[in-house]
Formats: structure tokens, C-alpha cells, sequence
């Protein structure tokens, strides 16, 4: 086999451009698939029957930093203004009907909980997007137009971040971190100490285990709707619009709203049924 003109005795022969390895990977192969159907052959091939393996195959494909970059700065502008909104309005008392003298402290108590569920999704989606501009930026190259909006959109992102950093929970320091929260807690340990002595002391603790635990759900349940519906009218429709238009960036962040349904749910089945059956095991016993 004779080697290229410029070759030196003893070396390997010189792969030639359409050799090279880069023009082997499996994403560029799918690039340059003419139809639908050999695209979705390759991916199938490559990526196996794997639903994630496949969705992995078809963003290693997607070789562009920017899917629609006509519209990319106003994506970025909507979804910064919907962080606005929404870092001004998240945490603002909500309307609670028919409770009475105890709406002062249930609107009260769902104000912290909906604080810290939009709290603790603005500061997630701002990170998550000042880091997707930042590994598109890199993937971009030097000095073209997708640069240098990813950069600017970045530099943005990072400021938005930096300013939006507040605390989550309005919870007064010294209430969290101080001999308040000792006390209390050492309280109610000698109450249920002394509760279970008597059968009288335990039915009464279950019933105040019950109002506590069923009063938290409703809590936890009412602040996830509160929040999510905030957090759908604000940031909801603007991130998918910029995960669209940047493409193949998996899917944006979720909220916090569904798991605190969750919790809500799992304190509704302990008041419900946890507490009673214990309570009724103590008596009998």
C-alpha cells in the first residue's frame, strides 16, 4: 500500500478528510439521513429501544446551538419578564374564604409555603438557564450571531440569578435557629410524655395529632395550588417557548407544587387512618 508524497518512511498513512472519526458519529450520520423514516431508522439503530437512549441520540444530533435563533431574544425577553411577575406576585397573600377567625393564620401559613414553593422554582429555572446558555455558548462558534446572543442572554441570566437569591421561607431567624424552636419542641415532648400515661391523655393526643396533621394538609394542598397556578400564569408558557426555540434540551424545570400534593395526600391518610388506628390500639391494649 503506498503512502501519500508527503509521507515520511515508517509513519501510518494519513486518514483523508472523509476518514476522520468526526465524520463517523452516530449524530452526524442522522443529520445528514435524507427522509423522516431514515432518521427514525438510524435512531432506532443507534439508540436501541431505549426511549431515553433515543432521546439521547436525537440531541447529539442536533449539532445547531439554537433551533430558531430569529426568535431566540424574544423567547429569552418573555421568559425574564414572566421570572419578573412572578418574583413580584408569587408569594403575595392569597384569597382564603370561610374559615373564619382562623383565616389570619391559615392565609398567614400558606403565604410561607407558597413563598418557598416560588421561591425555590425561580432561583431552580434561573440556574437551569443561565447554565443551558452557558454550554450552548461553548457550543457555539466564535463571533457568529448565535454567539454572541447566547452571550449577552448568559450575562443577563447570571444578573437576574444573582438578584432573585432570597431567602425561601419568611420565617424569622431567631424563630428557626433559636431558643424559641427549643422550647416549643421540649413542650410538646413533655406533653405527649405525660399524654400517654392515661388512656384519657391518649385519645386527646390523637385527636390533636388529627386537627394538626389534617390542618397541614389542607396547607400544604391549598399553597400547591396557590403557587402552581401562579407559577402557570407567569413562567409556565414562556420557558417552553424558549426550550422550543434553543431545541433539544430535554424538558424545563417543574415546580415544586407536585410534590407538596404529594405530601399533602400522605398527612391526609396518616390523620385518616395512621393516627385513629393507633389511638384505637392504645385503648384496646
Amino acid at each position: 500500500m503506498s503512502g501519500s508524497p508527503n509521507q515520511r518512511p515508517g509513519e501510518l498513512p494519513v486518514e483523508s478528510a472523509a476518514e476522520l472519526l468526526l465524520d463517523r458519529l452516530d449524530a452526524l450520520r442522522v443529520l445528514r439521513a435524507d427522509t423522516d423514516e431514515e432518521k427514525d431508522a438510524l435512531l432506532t439503530q443507534i439508540g436501541g429501544k431505549g426511549k431515553v437512549e433515543q432521546e439521547m441520540v436525537a440531541e447529539m444530533s442536533a449539532v445547531r446551538p439554537l433551533h430558531h435563533p430569529d426568535r431566540f431574544e424574544e423567547a429569552h425577553r418573555m421568559m425574564v419578564r414572566g421570572l419578573e411577575v412572578l418574583d413580584r406576585n408569587g408569594a403575595r397573600p392569597a384569597e382564603i374564604r370561610r374559615l373564619g377567625p382562623l383565616k389570619p393564620i391559615a392565609q398567614w401559613l400558606v403565604q410561607q409555603v407558597t413563598r418557598w414553593i416560588v421561591r425555590s422554582h425561580i432561583n431552580r429555572l434561573a440556574g437551569r438557564v443561565a447554565g443551558l446558555y452557558e454550554r450552548r455558548e461553548a457550543n457555539s462558534a466564535w463571533g457568529t450571531t448565535e454567539h454572541s446572543m447566547l452571550r449577552r442572554s448568559r450575562l443577563d441570566m447570571r444578573r437576574v440569578q444573582a438578584g432573585m437569591n432570597a431567602k425561601a421561607l419568611g420565617l424569622p431567624t431567631f424563630l428557626l435557629g433559636g431558643a424559641v424552636l427549643t422550647s416549643i419542641v421540649s413542650g410538646l415532648q413533655s406533653a405527649a410524655r405525660a399524654a400517654l400515661d392515661t388512656t384519657a391523655g391518649v385519645i386527646v393526643l390523637g385527636v390533636i395529632l388529627f386537627v394538626v396533621l389534617g390542618s397541614l394538609s389542607w396547607v400544604a394542598l391549598f399553597s400547591a395550588s396557590v403557587a402552581r397556578r401562579r407559577i402557570k400564569l407567569s413562567t409556565h408558557q414562556p420557558t417552553r417557548a424558549l426550550w422550543e426555540t434553543i431545541g433539544a434540551a430535554g424538558k424545563p424545570p417543574r415546580d415544586e407544587s407536585y410534590n407538596f400534593a404529594a405530601y399533602a395526600i400522605v398527612l391526609l391518610v396518616l390523620s385518616w387512618i395512621v393516627i385513629p388506628l393507633i389511638v384505637w390500639l392504645a385503648v384496646t391494649a
